[in-house]
């Protein structure tokens, strides 16, 4: 799809907001009496065509992996922007609306683990925003887990671009860490340490990118076969050891009500040299 056609389409997406919104505000001017503006109210969360009313079409998790990995160096918008491409604006490019309608370049708040703050990886994010633009919370969350669970165990990158690698990275093998975490501090920085390869190198660059491929791939798969299976879909990963080691004394009606989540405990609480205190007593430099 070329720019232009991208740009209109948004410019129309946009004017159909606007006229949406100007109804809406009309409906809470002062002249509209209180039942009106009561029922207004009720519709303000109204979506059109309604709540989760994109349907998913399946698609070719190795036709998608280099779109995503080259929607990551797009721009430098980065691995959320690349993941979420390489399902939903795959769809666009396939079927036009209402796929095309979506302002992907929004997704480059996930870079750097959103605004380069480290938190969640990126391209994480990317895949659970493309599953929650097609299935509500109750189906959503047991694929994220999924998704999530396979990062957190996985040695990445996976993916090679091989010859199409970008200019900007790094061309050839890059070596691979687990995480044993989703989060992009932990995720770059136990990659760095393991590797002795910096964090601000380009093979990093590069890893990152191949990992944006890698979980575009994951999650079509996962999306694929949610749309084989319906209501019947089950993850094939269980729940964590630490996770459920914790959440045997820890959680709602437990010794301490102080766990909430389904992330990895033993990344931030296993003891490891690395989560030991660094304020106290630091070499100085």
């Amino acid at each position: 799809m070329d720019q232009s056609r991208r740009m209109v389409l948004g410019a129309m997406g946009g004017l159909a907001l606007g006229s949406t919104l100007a109804g809406a505000g009309v409906a809470f001017g002062k002249e509209n009496p209180p039942a009106a503006a009561a029922d207004a109210k009720q519709q303000r969360f109204s979506q059109l065509g309604g709540d989760f009313s994109w349907q998913y079409q399946k698609l070719d998790p190795a036709e998608s992996a280099m779109v995503a990995y080259d929607g990551y160096w797009h721009k430098g918008y980065g691995c959320g922007y690349g993941v979420f491409y390489g399902v939903v604006g795959m769809l666009a490019e396939k079927f036009g609306a209402p796929y095309n309608t979506f302002p992907f370049s929004i997704f480059e708040m996930f870079k750097g683990g959103m605004a380069d703050w480290g938190t969640i990886c990126g391209a994480l994010a990317g895949g659970a925003a493309a599953i929650f633009a097609f299935f509500p919370r109750k189906q959503a969350n047991p694929m994220v887990s999924e998704l999530f669970r396979w990062y957190e165990k996985t040695a990445f990158p996976i993916f090679d671009p091989k010859e199409a690698a970008n200019p900007k990275g790094f061309k050839g093998a890059l070596p691979t860490s687990i995480s044993n975490s989703v989060l992009c501090h932990v995720s770059v920085s136990r990659w760095a340490y393991v590797t002795k390869l910096g964090a601000n190198s380009k093979e990093r660059s590069e890893r990152c990118g191949r990992i944006t491929a890698d979980v575009c791939i994951k999650t079509i798969e996962i999306l694929n076969a949610k749309l084989d299976a319906g209501m019947d879909w089950k993850g094939a990963l269980s729940k964590q050891e630490s996770v459920v080691q914790c959440g045997a004394c820890h959680g709602k009606g437990k010794m301490t009500d102080t766990l909430k989540g389904n992330m990895g405990c033993d990344a931030c609480h296993s003891g490891s040299e690395a989560v030991l205190d660094k304020f106290h007593d630091h070499p100085k430099m």
